[in-house]
């Protein structure tokens, strides 16, 4: 059987630094993409020949082409499972300053890397996924957006690809700050980072789709489910809305 592979992005910390290690431990070639280079370089050189290295600004989606498609060469040309792990921690976004008497752009980084980004990333493994030949599980995207999962992801078994989140709640990265970090782990309300490897080696096996699996400190997964519709008359709307759409996300027809 043929190798798997994974691609990657935030491979050079924290979280996917983590997943990266555990894919390399099942068997995985994984190519790792990352604002700091050198730090996916470092990943690489301590988890062994089985990781690749790819420098990546997850906001641009020219430099999330180039890695992509730099990643997918050297890894033969196959991508079996994407993981866009990239991400920034929260900012100011709408400027307050009552001084200022004009008007200042926001700042939408965090839109730019943690949605668009994401979004980006999980646009290139499903255009890639589907020129492939699927193997016998099928292939799979992963990504850690709600709503996109919650809709696309019900779609895409039909073209044997999955879509699924991980949500953890708080993990020690390099996120935020050491302070605030011992402040929660204090009080216990860190989530292992153990819990969050363990969510997504549940998601291997390309058994379900469209579900978002909670991480939270007490170290168990949940499978969170969206809330209920406000009566049967909105269900049976959403439905619909369901079949309208389904049409968008066939192929193109060549006629």
């Amino acid at each position: 059987m043929p190798q798997k592979t994974a691609y990657i992005t935030g491979g050079g910390n924290g979280i996917g630094r983590a997943v990266t290690a555990m894919l390399v431990n099942r068997g995985f070639k994984v190519a790792i993409a990352d604002l700091n280079y050198t730090h996916a370089k470092d990943v690489a050189t301590a988890l062994g020949p089985q990781v690749s290295a790819y420098e990546v600004n997850a906001a641009s989606w020219d430099s999330q082409t180039k890695a992509f498609q730099q990643a997918l060469e050297d890894l033969g040309g196959r991508i079996d499972f994407v993981c866009p792990i990239a991400g920034i921690g929260e900012r100011r976004s709408i400027p307050n300053d009552p001084t200022n008497n004009g008007f200042v752009k926001p700042d939408l980084a965090c839109l730019d890397v943690d949605l668009y980004g994401v979004t980006y990333t999980i646009s290139l493994a499903v255009q890639q996924m589907r020129r492939q030949k699927r193997d016998e599980k099928g292939i799979r995207g992963k990504n850690r957006l709600l709503g996109l999962t919650r809709s696309y992801g019900t779609y895409l078994p039909e073209e044997h690809m999955t879509l699924n989140a991980v949500c953890p709640n708080v993990v020690r990265t390099s996120i935020s700050t050491a302070g605030f970090y011992d402040k929660l782990e204090a009080k216990g309300l860190l989530t292992p980072m153990s819990s969050v490897v363990n969510a997504f080696e549940q998601l291997l096996d390309g058994k379900f789709s469209g579900q978002c699996l909670e991480a939270g400190p007490n170290g168990g997964i949940d499978f969170r489910q969206p809330a209920e519709h406000l009566d049967l008359e909105t269900a049976e709307l959403m439905e619909l809305l369901y079949e309208r759409a389904h049409p968008l996300h066939q192929p193109v027809s060549q006629e």
